[in-house]
């Protein structure tokens, strides 16, 4: 063959390697299915977004799937803050905490949320993904063992993985399960780290985790208990500081994580706790000592929002107010919501067909949500994951009643499956005057399961 003849390279066949790559997008399978009937609800363009609205496909739509729970995105303060940051440090740092990348926004930042918390001390994470992850692996060994949720988000679940511990998993808000392992581990393996791990709010179901039956197990088997409490914080408890907030029990939990992704209209996260835990986190996780740190605008975006819930708590009001709203407009139409305690409020819809319909109908009819099918759901639970902000308007909240309405009616989902509501400890921290009586201000049209 002559110098520059690349025949025999061109005829190369493709690595095995990535025969499931290949698999992946087979004619016969769901992705080519979905994609060749357009009912593929992932990856979609968002050409424009201003919070509770947005647009998409050159049509405005009303935003139900947003994790921007205090409506901060859009607020100018926060934009302006994020633009003068930049202006003063430039678009990046360039390099890690550990080196040349700390800046004295990232300090205060530490500073602020150490206090909001009630903590000793704070680390910031360039992800919330990635201070879970940063913080198990840091935190637990060969030697230790690890007691999972099994409804914990991912990066709980990849930082069980990179750590090499022991990982055992109990099934999900099951502490009965978790009481038997942590007495099984406590006598056959007395010198063991125990580390209990689990989402503060669930992040499918919007439910809170068990806090209070955590603390007493921790005590009583010498185990740290970690909470992430990335849809928690900014959102349930005295001034939004989270699930253990809610149960009077902040002092009672070793590590609280949180991202800046939701309620602070950012990107990054942190870890909050006891000065020596967390000097030790930010010295051995690998994914705070190896990662360029948080730009200067999403630094500054956060504190101003830490700003905004200080000194505009009614925003949590109304988060509060729309989200029992919405929770029993839902059942009221015949939906099952789950136990939903938070403004997460799940819609089962069933088979993956048609839940893939059922997003393509909503959307059709001017709202946006969240498909979710198995593995994220147990089989035959597929939903329409629905998230509100405090700056949704009613209109729009009886907007996208009356699409569900619709589209229910139309797939045949709407029935009688509206589960009761559940007592016990509100997580707001306190009650709303007036609030989970179905109304906003008087202007709510009446939705109920006859409609």
């Amino acid at each position: 063959m002559s110098p520059g003849d690349d025949t025999e390279t061109a005829t190369k066949s493709a690595p095995s390697l990535f025969n499931k790559c290949h698999k992946f997008f087979d004619k016969s399978g769901d992705y080519a299915k979905t994609k060749d009937a357009d009912l593929y609800p992932y990856f979609r363009p968002i050409e424009r977004n201003e919070g509770t609205s947005a647009i998409m496909n050159g049509r405005e739509i009303i935003m139900a799937g947003s994790n921007n729970y205090l409506g901060l995105t859009a607020d100018p303060r926060v934009k302006e803050a994020a633009r003068d940051a930049v202006a003063k440090y430039g678009t990046g740092c360039t390099g890690s905490r550990f080196l040349n990348g700390t800046l004295d926004l990232h300090l205060r930042l530490e500073e602020r949320l150490a206090d909001f918390m009630g903590k000793d001390e704070a680390v910031l994470f360039s992800t919330g993904y990635m201070t879970n992850e940063g913080v198990i692996q840091a935190l637990a060994g060969r030697n230790d063992i690890i007691f999972s949720d099994k409804d914990n988000h991912a990066c709980i679940v990849q930082g069980t993985r990179v750590s090499m511990a022991d990982t055992q998993r109990y099934r999900h808000n099951d502490l009965d399960q978790l009481e038997k392992l942590l007495k099984r581990a406590s006598e056959d393996r007395p010198d063991a780290g125990k580390l209990i791990a689990t989402d503060g709010v669930f992040s499918m179901s919007g439910k809170i985790a068990r806090v209070p039956e955590l603390v007493e197990l921790a005590n009583r088997y010498d185990a740290a208990l970690m909470l992430d409490d990335a849809h928690a914080i900014g959102v349930i408890g005295p001034g939004g500081r989270g699930s253990a907030s809610t149960f009077g029990l902040k002092d009672d939990v070793d590590i609280i994580t949180g991202t800046f992704s939701k309620s602070f209209s950012s990107l990054g996260g942190f870890a909050v706790g006891d000065h020596d835990v967390i000097e030790f986190i930010r010295h051995e996780a690998s994914a705070h000592i190896f990662s360029a740190s948080m730009p200067p605008a999403n630094t500054a975006t956060v504190l101003k929002c830490l700003d905004i819930l200080e000194e505009e708590p009614e925003r949590l009001e109304r988060l509060w107010e729309i989200s029992d709203y919405m929770r029993d407009g839902f059942r009221n139409l015949g939906f099952d919501v789950w136990d939903s305690e938070t403004p997460i409020i799940p819609v089962v819809i069933g088979d993956m067909n048609t839940c893939f319909q059922f997003w393509r109908d909503l959307l059709d009819n001017g709202v946006f949500v969240n498909a979710v099918v198995p593995p994220a759901v147990p089989p035959g639970q597929t939903l329409m994951r629905t998230s509100y902000m405090a700056t949704h308007s009613n209109d729009e909240l009886d907007k996208i009643l009356d699409a569900f309405h619709k589209v229910g009616k139309q797939h045949g989902v709407i029935g009688s499956n509206g589960h009761a509501k559940t007592n016990g400890h509100h997580p707001k921290g306190h009650h709303l005057n007036g609030s989970a009586n179905g109304h906003l201000n008087g202007s709510a049209n009446g939705h109920s399961a006859a409609a």
